[in-house]
């Protein structure tokens, strides 16, 4: 579908790409994995045609459409969601007005029998049918479908998109893309202003409705679930492995230790084969053997070991000053903006030493409270800060409150103070901005170089409470296990805001979900809150499709405790949405064949006289459309159950 070839790009005096080759083909899932600044996000914007290469060709087809989603994007701020979401249907919107104006011209007309009256009436019919099989009937749904489904409630539809932050902006353009349906949909970072739930259903969007894709994300657990091959880009080359990313993790490694086998006995034999030679050179009876043993040397491919990007984050925090038993203690503590209520009633305690995750949609107040805790805004309730106290503060958007015009090295020196300033390019050469690095303009550096700068500054000065509203945003996967690691090792008091499940899974013992306007506390790790997420959803199931007797009402079990009898009935339960999602299945499969055929039959210039045909192939489509989403939905209702 699209191949590369030999491609190469110069960047700043050295080669970020060099001569470099490989295809995407239809229906591919690619990881783009790799340290921030190797090149990710030069390459997808390449392959939207945003900007060239050096040397090298790109071969994509005419008829071939790509939707990119960057990083960072603007939007015009003009319309409201709904009507920026339905720009993916700007080709139905036309069509739409050409029959319009079609209608109008034939109602100001008199000319009944003329052959011009007969052909607007052939064009309008023809016209009519075109929009049906576009979906003319059904996009609107489908709006509303993706919109909610990425987290939008349905009375943000016609609010304009002005009053929406930068994250929520990125999902009306990521709602716009995936409605377009592109051959390529090219992703940079889209789980970075998403939560758990809607990564969850993007998720399950790319595994049904998409074409092919490509993504650059650092979040594991995402690109586990939606590719199946990983193309790692490492110091200007890349390596394909036709696997998701964690058999990738596995295979790079037997691929690197095996490389180093081979080149250790290589070198061996290498040795014996010059040491033979060195010492019976000058001996006439093995002159033969001499001179074979050197031919042998010379016709030896030598096994070159692959270049690694050994450079890593040299992480530590500061030690902990001791604080009191509880550095934070909120009682009732409620906040609200003018009518609108974020939540009420929040009671939480957080012990010295404890590591707790803020989890829930956004918008439901988890960075309101942060600002809370941080003074930053008013409340009512009582927030207690307890004995010597000390917040240290990583904000959501920290990367973008740099000045761009300041070097690394001048943005440190302007906050560091003491002796701490005499350590500063120490300090910088442990988070890989070691050299000519720390003299290059924040303007310059990629979303991830930003999160690693500004975590410089919070290290600065020792903290026994750290608070970090999505720290992971642009960070690779070696930087976010650095980051967990020393986070782990932190002996002071942590309040992480973030919607990545793996780099949760084994720092946090506590999870405080935010919905609804409460904040209620889940004991136990992040896994273990999404586990009881799912038996709570699978309960919700059991109240849609069991139907309960009175005598069954008069026998529920205790609080807390499943009988014999309940576990049956939710086995039941699960067994008859398999069964549903196989017959849905079989009928996708029979709707498929038959629309195959009749656009077969439409093909032909009988058939597209046929106007029936056209109507018969529209209910059809419909139909499919209809099929597709509930398989998708029972579909979904099985995974939460946890089958």
């Amino acid at each position: 579908m699209i191949s590369i070839d030999s491609l190469t790009v110069d960047f700043g005096g050295f080669n970020l790409f060099d001569d470099i080759s490989f295809v995407i083909n239809k229906k591919d899932r690619i990881a783009l994995v790799g340290r921030n600044g190797a090149g990710k996000t030069t390459l997808l914007s390449i392959l939207a045609g945003l900007r060239g290469a050096t040397s090298g060709t790109i071969s994509i087809p005419k008829d071939l459409t790509v939707g990119y989603l960057p990083q960072q994007m603007q939007l015009e701020d003009t319309r409201s969601v709904r009507a920026e979401a339905e720009r993916a249907f700007e080709h139905i919107h036309e069509l739409e007005r050409e029959i319009d104006r079609l209608n109008k011209e034939l109602s100001s007309r008199e000319d009944y029998d003329s052959d011009a009256y007969h052909r607007l009436i052939e064009q309008s019919a023809q016209s009519s049918e075109r929009f049906m099989l576009m979906g003319g009937n059904t996009y609107l749904a489908e709006v509303e479908r993706t919109l909610l489904g990425l987290g939008f409630s349905r009375s943000d539809f016609d609010r304009p998109t002005s009053e929406f932050s930068g994250g929520w902006r990125m999902r009306i353009e990521l709602a716009r893309l995936l409605l377009t349906k592109p051959d390529i949909l090219l992703l940079d970072e889209p789980t970075n202003h998403l939560d758990i739930e809607s990564i969850q259903w993007l998720e399950t969007f790319i595994a049904t409705h998409a074409n092919a894709v490509v993504v650059v994300s650092h979040d594991r657990e995402f690109i586990n679930r939606t590719t199946f091959r990983t193309i790692e880009i490492e110091l200007g080359k890349i390596y394909d492995y036709k696997v998701k990313y964690s058999e990738y993790v596995e295979l790079r490694r037997e691929r690197l230790e095996q490389q180093q086998r081979a080149y250790e006995n290589q070198k061996k034999k290498l040795a014996e084969t010059e040491l033979f030679i060195e010492r019976f050179r000058y001996k006439a009876t093995k002159a033969v053997q001499v001179q074979s043993r050197i031919k042998q040397l010379n016709k030896i491919e030598r096994i070159e070991i692959d270049q690694i990007d050994n450079s890593a984050i040299n992480l530590k925090f500061p030690p902990a000053p001791r604080s009191g038993t509880y550095p934070l203690v909120l009682e009732d503590v409620a906040k609200q903006y003018d009518r609108h209520l974020v939540f009420s009633n929040v009671n939480l305690s957080i012990r010295r030493g404890e590591k707790v995750a803020f989890v829930g949609k956004n918008g439901e107040g988890k960075s309101t409270l942060i600002k809370c805790i941080t003074g930053e805004i008013e409340y009512a309730g009582k927030l207690t800060l307890g004995h010597n106290v000390r917040i240290g503060y990583f904000a959501q958007n920290e990367s973008q409150r740099l000045d761009e015009n300041l070097t690394v090295f001048d943005t440190i020196d302007y906050v560091a103070q003491g002796d701490i300033r005499t350590k500063i390019r120490d300090i910088l050469g442990a988070f890989m901005f070691g050299g000519e690095a720390a003299e290059k303009r924040v303007g310059v550096l990629s979303g991830g170089e930003r999160s690693r700068l500004a975590m410089i500054r919070l290290l600065l000065n020792p903290v026994n409470l750290l608070i970090l509203d999505e720290p992971t945003n642009h960070l690779d996967m070696r930087s976010k296990d650095v980051l967990k690691n020393a986070l782990k090792d932190f002996e002071g008091a942590i309040i992480v805001v973030s919607h990545d499940r793996d780099f949760l899974d084994g720092l946090v013992e506590k999870v405080y979900e935010f919905g609804g306007g409460r904040v209620v506390e889940h004991l136990g790790g992040i896994y273990e809150f999404l586990e009881r997420k799912k038996i709570e959803n699978l309960n919700e199931l059991e109240r849609k499709t069991i139907a309960p007797s009175s005598s069954a009402s008069a026998e529920q079990p205790a609080a807390g405790k499943t009988s014999y009898e309940a576990r049956k009935e939710q086995s039941k339960a699960l067994r008859r949405v398999e069964k549903s999602i196989a017959e849905a299945e079989a009928e996708i499969e029979s709707l498929e064949a038959a629309i195959a055929a009749l656009e077969s039959r439409l093909s032909t210039s009988e058939g597209a006289a046929d106007a029936t045909l056209y109507a018969e192939h529209g209910k059809m489509k419909s139909r499919l459309d209809e099929v597709i989403d509930k398989w998708t939905s029972l579909s979904e209702e099985l995974e939460r159950a946890g089958s």
